[in-house]
């Protein structure tokens, strides 16, 4: 009987065997790697962790020896200071100066102070906080202040001082002290540094003026005297800060009593109590706690939950018995590399197998069918897919040759997109034209190409580009022509193509026209054109590209015409026509922007008769100063060199740098003299002097009537009338504020405006209700009523409306100070005006126009490459040195540009001759004034120099000024003056 069928082993493809095989190998490899980078990077991180510490410990040891050695040496010196032996007080303030200096050099140091064994006690304590200032009732300008203490020899009376001193050590205020119950012979430091010959150092702690932990550092000066210097620790919880190995690290310095002195959480070493007294260092965290309950000598502790590496060590100094430093890191923080990288090798294993395990699914596919990568490799070009991955080279030479055909064929098509994008990424009127030209030329084989455009909507082309053998041409030198679509006198060529899509045909040189020029220069009589016709999405004729093949009369020229070439042609410049419109209407778009910005800088000109032209005279001195760093070889501006958009951007931000005076009342802007406000308030003056004359002859004529002497009454009256004609002078003569006011001048200024004149009418009728409003905040007087000849009235006291303030934390850091009142015209107030014309609020006003400015252009939704038009715009009253405005920017928080606008704006409203308040500076006065601003850190000093030894100022002037203020100028002694030469 036969035996049954052994029935058939199971098989599996060839490709799952390669593809298990893979993945197991893939998974163990994986594995074992993982296993060991975790282990070593354990090792390597707690092997690296206490060097770390040694380091920490090493750090903290030095900066404790850097903050204590220098006090030391300090009292060593001052020790022997003779002034520290002297009998009298009044001989031991000779200390404030080397006390003072001291301080100043030694910013940890809280107060120098000397004690003797009389009793007698000297201190100097630096004010560095209005905090301190407002504990010690000390004056807002007072920088130290001087605590002494004098006892009689006989234990008499006591006498206390505070005095206080400014920066320059000029005494400004006293304040005695009443009962003072302070002896420094009870204090510890002073009784420890008299018994020893050496200094000594106290336990930390906390100071009760400031809440300030520190310690008390002392020396016997002579055999009765103690010197002695409070010096703050606060730095040593800055320097505990920066060792944070990680964000849950504590690290705490304590001294032999447990109580913190450093922690990088400086706020919680005091504790919340009176008096005050130090945190015990258990209390800063459980962990620390754990860790000084800690006896034994371990590297690791549990405790909060957490596993920690702990390490403390001992400091010598800080204290009679030093200090102890306790640094303690979590362990999971330390090892979170270690975690992170096993979980991530175990992720990158897993990831990559399921990467691999298709990939090398397709790859074991791949050997068997290859020819189903090619189908969907086809099927993907026929989607103009040009992404999809390059089929693997084949073992079998015809499937490897049609793969590498069809690669060919990609590569093509994906060359024809990419040169389509490139036509879309110009953004350069002119070199589109001629990438689009020699493009289409490279695609069409030709030798020549042209291309018309169209004029605006006019139905007329004009050529706007020729490309010869890859060259681009002058047009002018070819004569060619423009041409009217449709009209009859246009070459047949033309004609035909503006009724189709394409044209292909052939011209000799009887019919090229004015095309001659171009089969000239191609050495060619005869050639085949190709015609495309360029229309925009709303099919409007844009354009025409013309490409001129010559005529070889071989068949390659015919491989040149075929339909499928043509069509490509006609796709390339489909693209090239509408980057060509973009670039129009871009263009278009600029122009409109610019002339809408010099509009509007002709109309802030416009505004005032005073400033007109400075919007437009500022752009081209920035021009010039702008081309000239451009240009320069100089360090300094080797790396300025812009591109068009950055040219563009300070374009634009010259035009508009004064835009925010639109807001400016004009006659603020154009105030000619002090009392002018929409009027010149002159006139009021003159006529209550011309009311006091006329009251001197009423009280003439009077005392005549009465049966006065006549001649001595006129006598009277003439003087009366003289004083009159006089005072008015002076005050007319105050209100032109042509020249600087001196004290004598206020003085009699102000005696002027007390003299009395008899007011009858009510002031309060015929006026606007907003002045009627103010006139309000006092009680209407009783007519008549005697009033001072200037007055200074609470109705000339302008609100400012609450929508002008800007807050302190504005987003646009604006940092101005803000007068109280929007305007104050009091009479005498103005008239007291010491330079100029304007006053604190008017000035104000004025300098308003760059938050106005800066405002105005932040608003503006500019493209990305004009983001810092506002602020170029608005730098340009800025100084280096941070005192400008409006944001008190130093020189390298501003640009370049932005340092030029500055220069600008400043060399032109110098040499201006428009300007009511002052007149035109001549060049060397006006570069002499610069130069004075440069060393005085108002302007940028090596632009300043490029400005003067580049001559841009001439070029200037030659342009701008009158030829009388023209004069001649040494640029060395300018450069000298300005600090930048020796």
């Amino acid at each position: 009987m036969p035996s049954a069928p052994r029935p058939e082993k199971r098989r599996f493809p060839l490709h799952v065997h390669i593809s298990m095989m893979f993945t197991l190998l893939l998974l163990l490899t994986g594995v074992v790697l993982g296993i060991f980078n975790y282990q070593q990077t354990t090792q390597i991180i707690l092997s690296s962790s206490e060097k770390l510490f040694n380091r920490i410990e090493q750090d903290v040891r030095l900066d404790l020896y850097d903050t204590y050695e220098p006090i030391r040496h300090l009292l060593g010196l001052l020790a022997d200071y003779p002034a520290t032996r002297a009998p009298q007080m009044t001989q031991r303030l000779a200390l404030i100066v080397p006390f003072s200096q001291a301080l100043r050099d030694n910013p940890n140091l809280a107060s120098l102070y000397l004690g003797d064994s009389n009793g007698d006690f000297l201190m100097v304590r630096p004010l560095r906080t209005a905090a301190l200032k407002t504990t010690l009732k000390a004056p807002a300008n007072a920088a130290y202040q001087i605590w002494t203490i004098e006892r009689a020899n006989n234990g008499g009376q006591v006498r206390s001082q505070s005095l206080f001193y400014d920066e320059a050590l000029v005494l400004i205020a006293r304040q005695d002290i009443a009962d003072e119950t302070y002896d420094p012979r009870s204090r510890g430091w002073f009784r420890s540094a008299l018994d020893n010959t050496g200094q000594i150092t106290t336990e930390p702690y906390a100071f009760f003026s400031t809440r300030h932990i520190g310690t008390t550092l002392a020396r016997r000066s002579g055999e009765q005297a103690v010197i002695g210097a409070d010096l703050t620790l606060a730095a040593l919880s800055q320097t505990l800060a920066k060792h944070k190995v990680t964000a849950g690290t504590e690290i705490v310095l304590l001294d032999p009593q447990g109580n913190a002195v450093g922690y990088p959480d400086s706020d919680r070493l005091i504790a919340d109590t009176e008096p005050v007294r130090l945190t015990k260092a258990r209390d800063l965290s459980p962990a620390i706690a754990a860790a000084l309950d800690n006896n034994i000598d371990t590297p690791r502790l549990t405790a909060a939950g957490r596993q920690w590496i702990v390490s403390r060590s001992h400091m010598q100094e800080g204290g009679p018995q030093g200090l102890e430093l306790a640094l303690l890191v979590p362990e999971d923080e330390l090892l979170a590399d270690a975690y992170r990288m096993r979980w991530q090798g175990a992720l990158v294993t897993l990831t990559t197998l399921l990467l691999c395990l298709p990939l090398g699914w397709l790859t074991s596919r791949i050997l068997v069918k290859p020819l189903r990568e090619l189908v969907q490799e086809a099927d993907a070009i026929r989607s103009f897919d040009f992404n999809y991955p390059v089929s693997r080279r084949s073992p079998v030479l015809e499937v490897d040759q049609l793969s590498v055909s069809m690669a060919r064929m990609k590569d093509t098509l994906a060359s024809f997109f990419e040169i389509t994008a490139s036509l879309r990424a110009e953004t350069r009127f002119a070199p589109l034209l001629e990438r689009v030209l020699f493009e289409t030329v490279k695609i069409g084989q030709a030798q020549a190409g042209l291309i018309y455009l169209r004029e605006n909507d006019e139905d007329r082309v004009k050529p706007y580009g020729l490309v010869i053998d890859g060259t681009p041409r002058d047009l002018g030198a070819f004569e060619l022509q423009g041409y009217t679509l449709n009209a009859a006198g246009s070459p047949p060529w033309l004609q035909q193509l503006t009724a189709a899509e394409n044209l292909v045909t052939s011209l000799g040189f009887e019919q090229a026209g004015d095309l001659r020029s171009v089969l000239l220069a191609l050495n060619s009589p005869r050639v085949h054109l190709i015609g495309i016709h360029l229309r925009n999405r709303h099919q409007e004729t844009v354009g025409l590209l013309v490409l001129l093949i010559s005529d070889s009369g071989t068949e390659a020229d015919l491989e040149k015409l075929q339909p499928d070439r043509i069509a490509f042609l006609q796709a390339v410049s489909g693209t090239a026509t509408v980057s060509i419109e973009g670039q129009r209407l871009q263009a278009r778009q600029k122009q409109l922007l610019d002339s809408f910005i010099q509009l509007l800088a002709g109309a802030i000109d416009a505004k005032s008769p005073y400033t007109g032209g400075h919007c437009q005279r500022v752009p081209a001195l920035t021009l010039m100063l702008a081309q000239a760093a451009a240009a320069s070889q100089a360090p300094a501006f080797q790396a300025y060199r812009p591109t068009e958009d950055e040219w563009e951007a300070l374009h634009i931000a010259a035009w508009l740098h004064d835009c925010g005076k639109v807001t400016t009342p004009e006659y603020v802007v154009d105030k000619a003299t002090k009392l002018e406000t929409l009027n010149d308030r002159i006139h009021e003056i003159r006529t209550r002097f011309e009311v006091l004359k006329r009251d001197a002859w009423v009280d003439y004529w009077q005392a005549v009537a009465t049966g006065g002497e006549p001649s001595a009454l006129a006598q009277r009256r003439d003087a009366t009338l003289a004083s009159l004609d006089s005072d008015f002078a002076f005050v007319a003569h105050c209100n032109l504020g042509s020249e600087a006011m001196a004290d004598a001048d206020l003085q009699r200024l102000q005696h002027i405006a007390q003299h009395p004149w008899t007011r009858t009418l009510d002031d309060r009728l015929g006026v606007s209700w907003e002045e009627n409003r103010r006139q309000a905040r006092t009680p209407k007087p009783t007519l008549p009523v005697t009033e001072p000849l200037l007055a200074d009235k609470p109705e000339h006291l302008v609100e400012r409306n609450d929508a002008e303030l800007i807050p302190a934390d504005n987003p646009w850091g604006f940092q101005l100070d803000v007068p109280p009142w929007k305007y104050n015209r009091g009479e005498l107030y103005n008239l007291s005006i010491t330079r100029g014309t304007l006053t604190r609020e008017e000035r104000y006003v004025i300098n308003h126009h760059m938050v106005q400015t800066i405002l105005m252009l932040s608003q503006l939704p500019f493209p990305s490459h004009l983001d810092n038009v506002a602020e170029i715009a608005g730098g340009h009253h800025e100084k280096m040195d941070g005192s400008g405005y409006p944001k008190r920017l130093k020189r390298e928080e501003m640009s370049l540009p932005a340092r030029m606008m500055a220069i600008a704006d400043i060399f032109e409203a110098l040499t201006a001759a428009d300007r009511p308040y002052k007149k035109a500076k001549k060049l060397s006065e006006a570069l002499g004034i610069m130069a004075t601003m440069c060393r005085d850190a108002h302007i940028d000093p090596e632009l300043f120099e490029l400005f003067i030894e580049e001559q841009i100022y001439l070029d200037y002037a030659n342009q701008f000024l009158d030829p009388h203020q023209i004069d001649d100028v040494d640029p060395q002694s300018l450069l000298v003056k300005a600090g930048l030469k020796a």
